[in-house]
């Protein structure tokens, strides 16, 4: 290959750095990448027309299911909305709860991308030691909802099951082993060669290119712009207890580990707060199936960065429009700046940088140009389409 003349090499849908299908075609000069053009779509499930076909009640199941990772992030957002249509609020008691199922979340979700960067920069030790302690979180779960990764915590109206009092102890006593082990893996991002090498000054995103781009997330923070839904909207309990947001102005790979890294320590004093001033009292309320017309937006702040949901209710028990705009998706336009000018070597890191989910990003649609207009098929016409096939 000479240098000074333009190759295009495709990146994906199938790819080893890559366990969902995602495509980008790359354009290099030698080893430097100098331009991107991202291809989504391999991965659409109809995720939001499958809410317009299932009652309120089933689409709290669905929306859990739009991520594994953020799996009560998606949730939060769903009844969080639907709570605002029906003009309720969730009990103090469920709230504090659904702060702390979130925040362990979070931890869940940094510590098991903390594991693939290594992995991606070819440092597996890491990588099996951050997920073993990662399954304290898991078990944390189990007993607090008796699942591992689809918890079903939340419901319209509150939450679904209790924290009590036994079980205090036995997440403290978790936490306590994750704080150590944390502020152990933090000391080892900031002096191991392995990571230092692959990390520093790769993946450049400037501030103002972060905010042109709408970058969310640990994306913007490791920009060194302070934006956290958290704080910056408050949900559940979030207004009643003080957190820092956590900020680096590195702008590179290095940058987003440490946020996730230190944002992971931050969430332990979240939860043990909540632990501590959770109040006494019923953990849901009863709520109508028919939901009232009207219209609304949802916010909460994933592990990923902000997480937006729309909901358009007629008055039936099935809302007439939903709509799901994931943090990856806010991302991937920031994601290709920060490929720019890049090595051809430092893509995988780079594009794990952002957290990437494209199971809960994809979306299609039918588009006639001609007559500019969009339509659906329903699932009879594509089993009669691919029956053919």
């Amino acid at each position: 290959m000479s240098y000074g003349s333009i190759i295009k090499v495709p990146f994906g849908p199938q790819h080893p750095a890559l366990k969902e299908p995602g495509n980008f075609l790359f354009e290099v000069d030698g080893e430097i990448v100098v331009d991107v053009k991202p291809r989504i779509g391999y991965n659409h499930r109809g995720v939001e027309k499958a809410f317009e076909l299932r009652t309120y009640i089933q689409n709290i199941y669905l929306a859990e299911r739009i991520c594994g990772i953020c799996s009560d992030a998606h949730t939060t957002c769903y009844t969080q909305a639907i709570e605002e249509l029906l003009g309720v609020e969730a009990p103090p008691r469920a709230r504090y709860i659904r702060v702390i199922i979130a925040e362990l979340e979070r931890i869940h979700s940094h510590a098991l991308w903390v594991g693939i960067a290594a992995h991606e920069i070819g440092f597996d030790t890491l990588f099996m030691y951050v997920w073993r302690d990662r399954e304290t979180v898991l078990d944390m779960f189990e007993m607090i909802s008796g699942n591992r990764i689809h918890y079903a915590m939340n419901t319209i109206g509150g939450v679904r099951r209790d924290i009590h009092a036994d079980m205090v102890s036995k997440i403290k006593k978790g936490l306590d082993l994750l704080e150590k082990r944390l502020k152990y893996y933090l000391n080892v991002v900031q002096t191991e060669q392995t990571i230092l090498k692959r990390a520093v000054g790769v993946g450049i995103l400037k501030p103002k290119d972060a905010v042109d781009l709408c970058a969310v997330g640990p994306t913007l923070r490791a920009s060194g712009i302070k934006n956290d839904v958290r704080v910056d909207d408050p949900y559940a309990a979030y207004d009643e207890i003080a957190f820092n947001v956590i900020t680096h102005d590195g702008c590179d790979v290095l940058s987003r580990i440490l946020v996730r890294c230190e944002e992971m320590l931050e969430s332990i004093k979240i939860i043990r707060y909540g632990l501590d001033s959770m109040p006494e009292g019923i953990i849901r309320v009863q709520v109508p199936m028919k939901v009232p017309q009207g219209e609304v937006v949802s916010r909460v702040e994933a592990p990923r960065g902000e997480l937006i949901h729309y909901a358009k209710s007629n008055g039936t028990t099935k809302p007439e429009r939903y709509k799901v705009r994931s943090p990856t998706l806010g991302n991937i336009p920031a994601l290709c700046k920060m490929l720019l000018g890049g090595y051809v070597a430092d893509i995988p890191i780079v594009l794990a940088g952002i957290d990437p989910c494209f199971a809960c990003m994809d979306r299609m649609a039918f588009v006639d140009v001609k007559k500019n207009k969009e339509w659906v098929w329903t699932m009879q016409q594509l089993r009669r389409k691919y029956a053919k096939k």
